[in-house]
């Protein structure tokens, strides 16, 4: 890892424009919570294929996910990559956002579909991925996950529509240098 990509990594940002000022710097992950979703769970017998199955945005939520494109456009910002959960709320507020080329990523699915196994698998997928994102000064990542990714990856949490800019310690293991809440995004 390169010095000034540590350095980066070590910034706190706390404003809107300071965010913007680290993303065009790049070497770092944006993670999203998707947007506003009613409710807390997802209905027993959910099929993850199936929308109508699932816990999904609200008119508010797509509202949001757009909100958040709309800054990203107006600033003229394009992530390198987009990854999203493949839940069909993660999965629209990454659409409506930033477009649709965006890859469904299993490692950021909910860990409360998975196994003891597979969900220590996923945290080691994106506690790697994280640092090669770091890596690759002038460009960044979008993720758009669940709020239990945020609280097993980083122990704490993000409100719905509200980014985590994500750089590494020292020692590789993911950072929170800042935040993107909705407000910071009208």
């Amino acid at each position: 890892m390169q010095r000034r990509d540590l350095l980066l990594a070590a910034l706190p940002v706390s404003q809107a424009s300071d965010a913007e000022s680290a993303l065009r710097h790049g070497g770092l992950v944006l993670a999203f919570r998707h947007a506003l979703a009613p409710g807390n769970f997802d209905p027993p017998g959910f099929k993850l294929g199936e929308c109508s199955t699932q816990r999904n945005l609200s008119e508010d939520g797509r509202d949001q996910a757009r909100r958040i494109g709309a800054w990203f456009g107006a600033r003229k910002l394009q992530a390198a990559r987009v990854r999203s959960s493949p839940w069909c709320r993660c999965m629209d507020t990454a659409r409506l956002a930033f477009g649709d080329k965006v890859e469904p990523w299993a490692a950021l699915g909910s860990p409360r579909a998975g196994s003891e196994e597979t969900n220590a698998e996923s945290l080691a997928q994106l506690r790697a991925a994280i640092p090669a994102a770091v890596l690759k000064p002038g460009s960044f990542e979008v993720w758009v996950t669940h709020m239990f990714v945020f609280s097993a990856l980083l122990g704490e949490n993000a409100g719905s529509g509200e980014g985590l800019l994500l750089g590494v310690n020292r020692d590789g293991s993911p950072r929170v240098i800042g935040r993107f809440t909705p407000a910071a995004l009208a």
